[in-house]
């Protein structure tokens, strides 16, 4: 382990292995502790569970026997515009991503006013990637954090605790144990147990300069991606181990999902740093359509499990139409705080879903792409099984679709999930019925 991580782990080293406190909790009424773990450009078929038959994941293949697993759920095609997504439960379209401002209210703020500790580990990536105190995790209503505000595209990342720089990591090798120490630890040590937590981990991996330590590297048969897999559900193992010790799993609904699709264009590989040409280090995608950046499935579709024990069905398989922004309206109504009326909320309250008294989720999707400045070029939407994508559309350079027409598209997405056999030209009704709606979701308020 290099000095680097030896500097930022000491400081945490004592607590992280001090005595447990009671071991149930003492929970007023019947809020649930809410754990959600965000993983970076993890692909939807990476795990056994959805399919992947080299990578070992039988830590998350257990949680998905445990609860519910999604087949439709939605996040966003890049990693900032998804974060800005999740905490806001409003398209990036509004809440811009990388560049979302102070003035956006995050699930944390309001469940704070109803008495929830909130804890943010991980990375943060809504603050343009610098330290700007009023868009960093403290003012946006989380009472501790740790990790990096940005991503590890350089080779390092920089930490911090709360507000303050709490040292650089070079060996992305570690991070993933990282994460995991710290959220044992707040689990353990920080948190008061006669209160609700919510937890937010939003793990580096796998994102670009992916690595494993030495225990995990070089003994998955995925190539190091695989082990970079195979190490995180180890470490999720852990975590949920710990909620077992301490008497919390049974009253936590632990959500696990992506920021978006998998990082797995040949394109940009070929000329990432380190990568030997023609390697594939990234996720797999499964019968989807390219990858993270895409406006195709790939890109938004992505892995995610919900457990809560004795409330959410087990072993339950759905296909219900669900999404980041459907977290803060859930999270509402599990938690008793009120969805902020002076702003457009994109989100459904998803309660019935996920306790299984309803079978259908949300009935429409927006594809739309948000740059770094906060600007977004709308790229389609899905209604029930159709899905159109206009003419034209902006994407990163790296998602570029070599088969991609400049020309309307339309798809069956039950028919056809791999997005294959544009219908468009077929079902002309169908296009200027969906146009008709993605200007009304853009546009609310619109006559």
């Amino acid at each position: 382990m290099r000095s680097t991580l030896r500097i930022v782990t000491a400081a945490y080293a004592f607590t992280l292995f001090a005595a447990v406190p009671a071991h149930a909790d003492d929970v007023a009424g019947s809020k649930p502790n809410i754990l959600i773990l965000f993983t970076d450009d993890q692909g939807y078929a990476d795990l056994g569970c959805y399919g992947n038959k080299k990578n070992k994941t039988p830590r998350l293949d257990q949680l998905a026997k445990q609860g519910m697993r999604f087949t439709s759920f939605y996040a966003q095609s890049v990693c900032g515009p998804s974060r800005s997504a999740l905490l806001t439960g409003r398209y990036p379209l509004r809440s811009r991503g990388w560049a979302m401002p102070a003035e956006e209210i995050t699930f944390a703020e309001l469940m704070k006013q109803v008495g929830y500790q909130t804890a943010c580990i991980g990375k943060w990536d809504v603050s343009n990637r610098q330290a700007i105190v009023k868009r960093m995790p403290n003012a946006q209503g989380f009472d501790y954090y740790f990790g990096p505000l940005g991503a590890n595209d350089d080779g390092y990342v920089k930490l911090h605790e709360n507000n303050d720089p709490a040292g650089r990591i070079d060996d992305m090798g570690w991070l993933t144990r990282l994460y995991t120490d710290k959220s044992i630890d707040y689990l353990k040590n920080r948190r008061d147990p006669s209160k609700p937590f919510v937890l937010y981990i939003a793990h580096t991996m796998m994102h670009t300069d992916i690595d494993a330590s030495p225990r995990f590297k070089g003994q998955s048969k995925g190539g190091l991606y695989g082990d970079v897999v195979e190490e995180f559900d180890y470490e999720t193992g852990r975590l949920l181990d710990a909620l077992d010790e301490l008497g919390l799993a049974k009253n936590t609904l632990m959500i696990y999902t992506a920021d978006n699709g998998p990082w797995n264009q040949p394109a940009y590989i070929n000329r990432e740093k380190g990568h030997p040409e023609g390697a594939i280090f990234w996720g797999e995608a499964g019968p989807l359509r390219a990858g993270k950046g895409s406006c195709y499935e790939a890109g938004y579709r992505v892995p995610c499990i919900v457990r809560w024990p004795g409330k959410v069905p087990t072993g339950k398989v759905s296909d219900g139409l669900f999404a980041t922004i459907d977290f803060l309206p859930t999270f509402a109504h599990l938690a008793g705080f009120k969805v902020p009326n002076d702003r457009v909320i994109d989100g459904i309250d998803q309660t019935d879903l996920l306790l299984g008294r309803r079978e259908t989720g949300r009935s429409t999707f927006l594809y739309a792409h948000t740059r770094w400045d906060g600007k977004t070029e709308i790229n389609g939407v899905r209604q029930g099984r159709w899905k159109y994508l206009t003419a034209k559309h902006l994407i990163p350079g790296y998602a570029q679709d070599k088969n991609r027409k400049e020309v309307e598209e339309l798809y069956d997405l039950e028919a056809d999930i791999g997005e294959k056999r544009n219908l468009a030209e077929q079902h002309p009704d169908k296009v200027r019925e969906l146009k008709a709606l993605l200007n009304k979701i853009v546009n609310p308020s619109a006559p």
